[in-house]
């Protein structure tokens, strides 16, 4: 596949790291962007603006098949990706950083009668807010990613010395029927565990099953019968609004702290129940004062990676249990984590998951990725090469586990004992490296 990305940003250069061994990838920017990042990867690099019709040609965009828009302006995004679209008739993404320009290209591409339109819209913003609600609702989880319109779930925990679990084999452990254990992340590195696997003070769990079971699973060896009841937010930008707006339908008891007084006031005039406080979320004085330690959980997501540090920090000291920090440059997530940070997320992490489903192939989804996209949950269909194998009998070609089988309306947590039907929808999670090798296992041959 022919990928001509416009924009050597952060964005671009992950986005060129991800595909470049499979795809053939043209940057095009000015060259003061170019960084020695992208000098690393085998790609074709283009000097010039995107929405001019020479640099689209010499970018060779009539034989390409995607392009994708995300410089840092919004407004260049869309002139280059209705140029492209227009000149090349490729699958265009375009990133975007306001809501009002999502809505309306939204409207436009639905509305459209004719090609021209941007096929996919990207707002890294509303992805990170979606994925920050999601784990903000679960007591303790790291992370949270619903399937099956929420009746299956994926949970992740770390285990502690507290935990009744630590140094026992999973076959041991007496886990909750309707859940299965499909990944531990131990010292950075993802593994898929069996049952002779032994579970140690600091590994991160990751389980998949109903969403049921898996609220027994929780109430059973990580909290009992624990909600968020009460959470605060540090900064009042756009994740921040939609964070607060979101708590509040929960009824979650929700402070925000802002230092823009004139921003603090347009909170007031868009949030109900929300505590808006205007001050500096690293003065430790005023974190105290408004009581932030006694938290369930605090959500730093100011656009500055040193701010967010020092404010999650902070509130640690404070006796917060769960913090979870935004991150803006995907390389500071390490230090974030190590430095005790529970949870850190990027937007353009987000992003860039979003861009792989949208190039995925049509019978097989990205449904999401964990550990910094170690590690991957496939929704794949079953073909009738497969119908009524049982899945002992399946040789994957690399270490995968079905954790949901959809049904019609039924959602299956499988055994080695039960069998696969045509059109069944299997939620496969595995390793990312061996993510391709599944889904060819799975093609008609």
């Amino acid at each position: 596949m022919k990928i001509v990305i416009y924009g050597a940003t952060e964005i671009g250069c992950l986005l060129a790291t991800e595909f470049f061994e499979d795809h053939d990838i043209t940057i095009i920017d000015k060259e003061e962007n170019r960084t020695a990042e992208f000098n690393q990867l085998d790609i074709s690099f283009i000097q010039g603006n995107a929405s001019d019709i020479n640099v689209l040609k010499c970018a060779d965009i009539f034989n390409a098949d995607i392009f994708i828009a995300c410089t840092a302006i919004d407004e260049a995004n869309i002139v280059a990706c209705l140029s492209a679209k227009r000149v090349g008739h490729v699958k265009t993404i375009c990133f975007v950083s306001k809501e009002e320009y999502k809505n309306t290209l939204n409207f436009e591409r639905n509305d459209s009668t004719g090609d021209f339109f941007i096929d996919y819209i990207i707002w890294p913003e509303e992805l990170l807010t979606q994925e920050i609600f999601r784990i903000v609702t679960v007591a303790h989880a790291l992370d949270v990613e619903n399937f099956a319109d929420g009746r299956a779930r994926l949970l992740e925990y770390k285990l502690n010395p507290n935990h009744s679990i630590v140094n026992k084999k999973v076959k041991d452990c007496g886990f909750t029927n309707g859940t299965l254990i499909v990944g531990i992340t131990r010292n950075s590195e993802l593994f898929i565990p069996n049952g002779e696997t032994t579970l140690l003070d600091g590994d991160k769990l990751i389980f998949m099953g109903t969403a049921h079971s898996l609220d027994i699973l929780a109430g059973t060896f990580f909290h009992e019968k624990e909600y968020v009841k009460s959470a605060a937010v540090i900064g009042g930008g756009t994740v921040g609004l939609m964070l607060a707006k979101n708590l509040e339908a929960l009824k979650i008891k929700t402070k925000i702290i802002e230092m823009d007084y004139a921003r603090c006031q347009c909170l007031c005039e868009q949030l109900n129940s929300t505590l808006v406080i205007n001050g500096d979320g690293t003065n430790l004085k005023l974190l105290d004062e408004e009581e932030i330690g006694s938290s369930d959980v605090v959500i730093s997501v100011t656009n500055n990676d040193e701010r967010n540090l020092l404010c999650s920090l902070l509130a640690k000291q404070l006796g917060v249990k769960r913090v979870i920090a935004r991150v803006s440059k995907v390389l500071n997530i390490p230090l974030f984590e190590k430095v005790g940070i529970d949870i850190a997320i990027s937007p353009k992490n987000s992003a860039i998951n979003e861009v792989k489903n949208d190039l995925a192939e049509n019978d097989v989804d990205i449904l999401a990725t964990v550990e910094q996209g170690q590690g991957e949950v496939l929704e794949i269909n079953v073909v009738s090469e497969f119908h009524r194998k049982r899945i002992m009998d399946l040789r994957f070609p690399a270490h995968s586990i079905i954790g949901v089988i959809q049904r019609r309306n039924l959602v299956i947590i499988p055994k080695g004992d039960t069998e696969i039907y045509t059109n069944d929808t299997l939620i496969i999670f595995t390793k990312a490296d061996n993510a391709n090798a599944i889904k060819e296992f799975f093609k008609v041959k």
